[in-house]
């Protein structure tokens, strides 16, 4: 798997691209997470990894979907970014997620990138304005991968997204990366209308034909105001996504990622360890992309360090989480969300109706999430229990 995998990566990207991914995001990577292990020793939190939403509106409108896309745009300027960015890169972060909405809405996107290029960045589009032209862009720059989401074939395509023609354009815009050499990914947001068709290795081996370098199967979250309940996973496909990733990481030319597990198989959350936080189109400061809820903003006058970590919000949300669950406190403990928000008097940040967010926590019923004692599934291959054990595990928060 190693050297079929290694040879695509040579073979397929551009040089510069390549180089810059190994330095900024692994071998800089690897040592912002040893600087949040030293941090953490010192009783420092700060995450080494932010996923930041740089804007609200969206081409498309998905079942699920957390964000409020209708009504006025608003995004974190440039300005404001280059502050947030260059006070995370004093801690040692190099490695930024960029989320929406849809990032490549953002005016100022490719200006960003362009600013930093000592970092990495991880884009997550649906990829329809990805045209050859923005590709070349982003060749030029070399710092930044597209993760492009595709949610199933074309007809459930068009039902997950809430608009027709969905899966083409989207394929439109995975060509247009690979056209220019770029690392390309595609994540999914399992669930149980795409479960079947996308959890599979034809799919993998569909997408490896297609240029593709890594695929990211998220778990289906059923939150916001058209959550979908339906659509959840239920424990068994949960314990099934899992099992397929483990087996065809052994398998395949083809990196495969996962965010709610460490090399034993033991459930985790990276907002619970710390390992990171997100920061939502408004600069409102989120213990994680789902809980729209906050005390803090990056238009705080003081430097992101102190303000995360010096946040009674944030500390409490973490610690609860690890002492309540491995898994997400969202789905299995709804009701506690409410209750550390009204503790902590937290604002709604989702933007939508007066106390939509709260609202939407009383809708929610109890449920199952990644943590299943006793049907841990651990890795089996050695690349991925190393990568595991030393960057990404519970890093003390569950004991």
């Amino acid at each position: 798997m190693i050297v079929p995998f290694a040879r695509r990566m040579l073979t397929e990207t551009d040089p510069r691209v390549l180089w810059t991914f190994t330095w900024n995001f692994g071998v800089k990577g690897v040592r912002s997470v040893q600087r949040f292990k030293t941090r953490l020793a010192r009783g420092e939190h700060f995450p080494p990894f932010l996923y930041i939403s740089i804007i609200n509106s969206c081409t498309l409108r998905c079942q699920g979907c957390w964000v409020k896309v209708d009504g006025p745009r608003h995004f974190i300027d440039a300005g404001r970014m280059d502050r947030l960015i260059t006070s995370a890169k004093k801690r040692g972060n190099s490695f930024f997620g960029l989320l929406g909405g849809e990032p490549f809405m953002h005016p100022q996107l490719l200006d960003i990138l362009g600013r930093h290029r000592d970092c990495y960045f991880q884009i997550f589009t649906n990829g329809h304005l990805i045209t050859d032209e923005i590709a070349r862009e982003l060749r030029r720059l070399a710092n930044a991968t597209p993760l492009i989401s595709i949610e199933g074939t074309s007809s459930v395509s068009n039902t997950r997204r809430g608009r027709k023609d969905v899966l083409n354009k989207t394929l439109a815009g995975l060509e247009a990366c690979t056209r220019n050499r770029l690392i390309v990914g595609v994540a999914t947001s399992v669930c149980r209308s795409n479960v079947d068709e996308l959890v599979d290795e034809a799919w993998l081996r569909h997408l490896i034909g297609r240029g593709v370098h890594y695929v990211w199967y998220h778990t289906y979250r059923p939150v916001g105001d058209n959550a979908c309940p339906e659509l959840a996973l239920t424990p068994e496909q949960v314990r099934h996504v899992r099992r397929f990733v483990v087996r065809m990481r052994s398998k395949l030319p083809l990196a495969l990622v996962d965010a709610y597990w460490d090399d034993q198989g033991q459930a985790l959350c990276p907002m619970a360890t710390g390992i990171s936080h997100h920061i939502n189109p408004w600069g409102d400061i989120e213990p994680c992309p789902i809980i729209q809820f906050a005390t803090e903003s990056i238009d705080d006058e003081r430097d992101i360090f102190e303000v995360l970590n010096n946040s009674p919000f944030i500390r409490d949300f973490r610690e609860t989480a690890a002492k309540t669950t491995r898994g997400c406190i969202v789905l299995e403990r709804p009701d506690l969300v409410k209750t550390l928000v009204k503790r902590h008097g937290a604002r709604d940040t989702t933007h939508r109706a007066t106390g939509a967010g709260l609202g939407e926590l009383d809708a929610m019923g109890s449920r199952t999430s990644q943590h299943q004692p006793g049907h841990e599934v651990p890795e089996e291959h050695w690349m991925y229990r190393f990568a595991k054990r030393h960057w990404f595990f519970g890093f003390g928060a569950y004991t």
